[in-house]
């Protein structure tokens, strides 16, 4: 049976890369609108209503609105905005996020999408909090570093037209402290506090590291480092997309540097720990336009429908 889709919002980065992957399936039937009526209410609610998954790749505000013309009940949205990852009635679309989450994107008909850096920052997390590891009021800190395709078209033109001395550097943002993947990196890690976020956008086009630094004579017990990589690897054993690199990773070690790129055209996130006796390092990787973003849409597509995760990716 053919799943019919539409994409709202098909010319940006995250939307055009969904119709990549999906144009080569034979199980997906890609409604598209006449580019005259891209501005349509009344075309877009037609299409948004005859899909049986619509991907919202818009701003927030407009997601909203996007969300507010669907009337059949049918329909799944995924948004792939920020608007709604902490919204009730709306489930967080990272299968690997917990038990049961998959039974839950197979029931919703309303699923957010994560953003880059909170799936990184949640993957690490998520686990540590619920194993007891980490309290949920620890002080948290946490850098990315991002390729520019994660700012959008503006940043990607910007950054590709070259020509300005201050982009051959990397840039730390949101230095207001108030970044918008924080609501959805601390509820769904758990934790009571929010954490101090620093992202950095760099001169390369894909890939993202999120780095976590902990003290570990300021957690409960004794926690160390091989505790905090086991309680990652058994949560993840089974995820076919997680890769739980070895402790204080010996390939990394060797070379001494972070390969920031590594998980660059895939749908993968790799995770590590970098421990010694007083300290601990976790990071996580992954393709910003992959699983921190199309990729996702569309294996949570994949799990809504009960199909094979894999497909497309």
């Amino acid at each position: 049976m053919t799943t019919r889709v539409y994409v709202d919002g098909q010319e940006g980065t995250t939307g055009l890369r969904i119709h990549e992957m999906l144009a080569l399936r034979g199980d997906i039937e890609v409604l598209k609108i006449d580019p005259a009526k891209r501005k349509d209410a009344d075309e877009r609610a037609r299409l948004l209503n005859a899909a049986d998954v619509a991907f919202l790749c818009l701003p927030d505000a407009a997601a909203r609105e996007a969300a507010a013309l669907v009337t059949n009940p049918r329909t799944c949205l995924i948004d792939a905005s920020t608007a709604h990852r902490t919204a009730p009635g709306w489930a967080f679309g990272l299968p690997e996020l917990a038990q049961g989450q998959r039974e839950l994107l197979r029931a919703s008909k309303r699923i957010a999408n994560p953003g880059c850096h909170a799936t990184a920052f949640i993957l690490l997390m998520r686990p540590l909090v619920d194993a007891g590891l980490v309290p949920p009021d620890y002080p948290l800190t946490a850098t990315s570093i991002t390729g520019y395709s994660g700012g959008g078209k503006k940043m990607i033109e910007q950054y590709q037209a070259g020509g300005e001395a201050a982009l051959q550097s990397p840039r730390p943002y949101a230095l207001g402290l108030t970044h918008k993947h924080l609501p959805e990196m601390t509820t769904h890690s758990r934790l009571t506090r929010l954490p101090v976020f620093m992202p950095v956008v760099a001169n390369f086009y894909k890939g993202l590291a999120v780095s976590v630094p902990l003290h570990l004579g300021h957690l409960p017990g004794t926690v160390t480092g091989a505790a905090l990589h086991d309680a990652l690897s058994a949560h993840y054993a089974q995820e076919r997309y997680i890769r739980v690199m070895p402790l204080s990773d010996p390939d990394t070690l060797a070379h001494g540097f972070f390969d920031v790129q590594a998980c660059n055209d895939t749908n993968r996130a790799d995770l590590f720990v970098f421990a010694n006796e007083q300290h601990a390092v976790l990071m996580a990787r992954l393709d910003n336009l992959g699983k921190g973003a199309s990729g996702a849409a569309v294996q949570c597509m994949n799990v809504h429908l009960g199909k094979d995760e894999s497909l497309g990716l």
